[in-house]
């Protein structure tokens, strides 16, 4: 895999000749249903530059003129798997951050004022003040089940607006069964998964394929299975990638190269 790195370092917070077409055959719409671009993003809930990545990715989209034929999958990775399900919150988030990172609670503030800045520039309000940090493996769980449903970018939306925005209690399971309802899974499925062991399996999947990958941070774009893009980079970086996906990897719309001798309904020619 080819990988373009750099930006924002992901952590926590952080056709000659020869035979001629013989006219185009398609009917209007046939390319879109059988070419796909597809993006696999690595990236937690408990990530704020995945926040970023996110925005980023989508105004590197908007515009791009192949973006009904791109695929986005959002895939696992868990920043702290030992993480409870619900963190004590008695310490702040820049001591924490201090702490995980062996600097100082100032210095930390510091890295959160930066993100912050960051996010508002693409009109997130990232409150740090409110943060309920816990553990994410059940809403990556959830995201599996919103990828089967349809509806998977819905909900990778709406779990990182209520963790970072909302101050809400991520590994929360009631909290989880609210939001996924308003992402619009069924209420009942969505409760039978958390009651249960259900794509935990595919989790961890992920996560096997994201070291087998060399990924140790988040967001981690990978680009038709062969183009890596490390952070949160810029939007004009995404979209440069996306151009150059497209130019190389994605399968070519559908030609046909000639014509001849062929059966029909009415007969053989």
């Amino acid at each position: 895999m080819q990988q373009r790195s750099g930006g924002h370092e992901a952590n926590e917070e952080s056709g000659s000749s020869g035979p001629q077409p013989a006219g185009d055959v398609r009917p209007p719409g046939y390319s879109a249903l059988v070419t796909k671009l597809r993006i696999d993003i690595w990236s937690d809930i408990a990530c704020p530059w995945c926040y970023i990545g996110k925005r980023h990715l989508e105004q590197a989209l908007d515009g791009f003129a192949h973006q009904a034929d791109v695929e986005v999958v959002w895939r696992a990775f868990e920043l702290d798997p030992s993480a409870p399900r619900i963190r004590d919150s008695s310490q702040s988030y820049a001591e924490r951050l201090a702490a995980k990172y062996r600097t100082t609670p100032t210095e930390a503030q510091v890295m959160i004022d930066r993100m912050v800045a960051t996010a508002a520039k693409d009109g997130l309000d990232f409150r740090f003040d409110r943060i309920r940090p816990g553990n994410t493996f059940d809403a990556h769980r959830l995201l599996h089940l919103a990828h089967e449903r349809g509806v998977q970018d819905a909900l990778k939306e709406r779990l990182l607006h209520a963790y970072l925005t909302e101050g809400q209690a991520i590994g929360d399971r009631d909290v989880l069964a609210t939001l996924a309802r308003e992402a619009g899974l069924d209420d009942h499925e969505v409760r039978e998964l958390l009651d249960g062991d259900r794509f935990g399996t595919e989790v961890r999947q992920d996560e096997a394929l994201a070291r087998e990958l060399g990924i140790t941070g988040v967001p981690f774009f990978v680009l038709a299975g062969q183009l890596g893009v490390s952070g949160a980079q810029p939007a004009e970086v995404l979209r440069g990638a996306l151009e150059r996906a497209w130019s190389e990897f994605a399968k070519p719309e559908f030609e046909q190269l000639a014509g001849g001798a062929a059966c029909g309904p009415d007969g053989c020619s």
